[in-house]
């Protein structure tokens, strides 16, 4: 499998059915997914893949499975871009997920750069999103780092979540 993303330490590479056992490691864990309004079963790990499959189709990119480079067979998590419908505006969303032994290392944020990147870079996006749920410290942290900032609550899946936002203008001043 070839990497979309290479980074100092990790490798970031499309998804494969392959992956689902390694990804219900990380959204099956309760912990990991407490800001999500579900628990999610190895049904849910395979739909999860299989729509970020069908992203790659439509939209050339989607959340990619993350491996540490001194070991690219075990996905670590996964990381990248989405196409969010945020109050009638289509934006592209960084998001993330890790498996809990693989957090508080800069992975995450690490990922997160990466994408960013590759959205200013490869895809032209005038603007980059992650959105978060308020209470969701360690994720807003990574978003900061990455040099987002808040621009406005708003109401997706049901909830309150934050849009943290970078402008293209402010791209590299991180």
């Amino acid at each position: 499998m070839t990497s979309v993303i290479e980074t100092e330490r990790l490798t970031l590479r499309e998804l494969t059915l392959d992956d689902v056992d390694a990804m219900f490691a990380i959204i099956g864990d309760a912990e990991t997914m407490k800001y999500y309004p579900q628990r999610f079963g190895r049904d849910d790990a395979e739909d999860w893949v299989k729509r970020n499959l069908e992203r790659y189709r439509r939209d050339g990119f989607s959340l990619y499975a993350v491996s540490l480079k001194t070991n690219d067979s075990d996905v670590i998590g996964d990381c990248g871009l989405i196409r969010q419908e945020v109050e009638g505006e289509s934006l592209i969303e960084v998001a993330y997920h890790l498996r809990r032994d693989c957090w508080g290392r800069g992975y995450a944020t690490e990922a997160a750069r990466a994408c960013t990147r590759y959205a200013f870079e490869q895809l032209d996006a005038p603007k980059v999103v992650s959105l978060i749920r308020p209470e969701n410290l360690p994720s807003r942290r990574v978003a900061e780092r990455n040099g987002m900032t808040v621009e406005r609550q708003v109401t997706v899946f049901g909830a309150p979540h934050l849009l943290y936002a970078m402008r293209r203008e402010n791209y590299g001043q991180a």
